[in-house]
């Protein structure tokens, strides 16, 4: 039987929130800068938790939100990644639904950590997702890492500020803490030998596929659904922009005029501009805050999210 929608009320994610301060916008448009004074007296590996929440409810709620988007797009240039997601047919299939389970997952242990009921649910669950699949320890590498650089990366370029030194540590921690909890073997320890591995892998993995080209149009064709139709053709010259040029190889797509990636990189500056200055998100921006297509007016719990564990698991890839 189809699992029961059962959403979330309001007092019981209330009760996943990390425990701390909470803060509010000087006159409601301006940053607060107790956030930033809070994470530089944490500790980067046994506070990471409590960072992490900050960052992501509070600092870069949109940034974030973004840069995590293009971490999962750009693991469709590993033909053995696209390979599995292509033999699931769940992103041809039910493209809005997978993006919004992960979605929801993902946000679920950001907001809640590791540790606390909800955030350990939504782990345990994304675990068992994965337990379905013989998945092989690179792609889990290379995935995570993604999760770990492109954030980094993104607020270097389009932030309203960049992480400092001590933030980009306690996001490192975070994320290797996921992989721990993920049973992933061979964790680098740092930064650098992550990057490094990763070139390594990349140059092995990251080449033309046809899986890479369908799962990455699968997926523009739910973003382009997010728009009036006059403003779908423009989905992908957009999102090719982003792309870093090894991916774009990696996808058939061609390197887009210098001109157009100005103009989007351009916009997404002045918008960092403006954002230095004024607060633009909720605050905090929390999981009951927002809206899923999939699930209008409802956050399911975490063992409701994910393909049905009916299917029939993926070969070797």
């Amino acid at each position: 039987m189809p699992v029961q929608h059962c959403p979330f009320h309001a007092t019981q994610l209330a009760a996943q929130i990390p425990p701390g301060p909470h803060y509010h916008r000087p006159w409601r448009i301006l940053h607060a800068p107790q956030i930033r004074q809070e994470i530089g007296q944490l500790d980067a590996q046994t506070d990471c938790q409590r960072i992490v929440y900050l960052l992501t409810c509070y600092e870069f709620p949109f940034d974030i939100t973004r840069s995590l988007e293009l971490a999962l797009f750009h693991t469709f240039g590993s033909r053995s990644v696209s390979r599995l997601l292509d033999s699931t047919g769940e992103f041809e299939q039910r493209g809005q639904l997978r993006y919004d389970d992960t979605s929801m997952l993902i946000a679920q242990f950001m907001e809640a950590g590791w540790d606390r009921d909800l955030g350990h649910r939504a782990i345990e669950r994304m675990n068992a997702i994965h337990a379905r699949y013989r998945i092989r320890n690179d792609d889990f590498l290379f995935v995570l890492w993604t999760f770990i650089d492109f954030p980094i990366v993104w607020m270097a370029s389009y932030g309203w500020r960049t992480f400092t030194e001590h933030e980009s540590q306690a996001w490192f921690n975070y994320w290797l803490g996921i992989g721990q909890r993920m049973g992933l073997r061979d964790l680098p320890k740092d930064r650098e030998s992550y990057d490094r591995w990763i070139q390594s892998y990349e140059q092995r993995e990251m080449v033309y596929a046809e899986t890479n080209a369908r799962v990455a149009q699968a997926t523009l064709s739910v973003m382009e659904h997010w728009f009036p139709s006059v403003l779908r053709p423009w989905v992908k010259p957009v999102v090719a922009c982003m792309l870093r040029p090894q991916l774009r190889k990696a996808l058939g797509w061609p390197h887009p005029p210098g001109w157009r990636i100005a103009c989007i990189k351009g916009v997404l500056q002045l918008r960092a501009r403006i954002k230095s200055f004024v607060s633009m998100e909720r605050y905090p921006n929390l999981l009951n805050s927002r809206s899923y297509r999939s699930y209008p007016g409802l956050r399911m719990q975490p063992e409701q999210l994910g393909p049905d564990c009916s299917s029939k698991l993926a070969g070797d890839v």
